[in-house]
């Protein structure tokens, strides 16, 4: 098995064409194909899964998030890949390493995130999948460091970022541009790790 954080294991039937995978103990973090989709809604429809991210989505939200990823796959950028689960093919979010999109203070540069389904939280998933990803973005795309962000109030998430080696920037703390003054998730805590 190849170790996390590689990309290109052996070619299967299943793999369509052998598009860049990475391969955890348990998660396949792969490209997004159409029939993600509806899998992906759900999860995105789900009010605590979606807390400290703006609040549920519509199925038409999620599929634009969706071709965001798919166009960064396209243009030759990493995305938040699929989370599927090995055991069973189940799709049980995302998690990966993309580009800075907005503003950043801190930027520009890249971020590793994490989303999956409240059945699939606890478990350890969201910190294997970050983690194979933090791996891919310092041994196979080579970045110099990485960022994490999220609202103070999501623990869980903070949580994940120090299990994965990532330190809290101090004083770093920034209110996200994307998001209007006085909303209350504008402001966010800001995680790095560096290779």
């Amino acid at each position: 098995m190849p170790r996390p954080g590689r990309t290109k294991p052996p070619r299967s039937d299943d793999d369509e064409g052998g598009d860049d995978v990475i391969v955890t103990d348990r998660l396949l973090l792969r490209p997004w194909r159409e029939e993600d989709r509806a899998a992906f809604a759900a999860i995105n429809a789900d009010p605590a899964v979606m807390q400290y991210l703006g609040g549920p989505q519509t199925h038409a939200e999620s599929d634009a998030g969706v071709d965001r990823q798919m166009a960064l796959t396209a243009a030759g950028e990493p995305c938040f890949w699929v989370a599927e689960r090995r055991a069973d093919d189940a799709l049980l979010g995302f998690a990966g390493v993309k580009p800075i999109t907005f503003a950043a203070p801190f930027g520009p540069g890249y971020e590793v995130g994490w989303r999956l389904g409240k059945d699939h939280w606890g478990q350890g998933y969201a910190s294997e999948g970050a983690r194979a990803a933090l791996g891919h973005a310092f041994q196979v795309l080579e970045l110099k460091e990485v960022f994490a962000f999220t609202v103070p109030a999501n623990l869980a998430s903070q949580a994940v970022m120090r299990r994965i080696g990532m330190i809290r920037v101090n004083g770093g703390d920034f209110d996200h541009p994307s998001l209007p003054e006085g909303h209350h998730l504008r402001r966010h805590v800001l995680y790095r790790a560096v290779r």
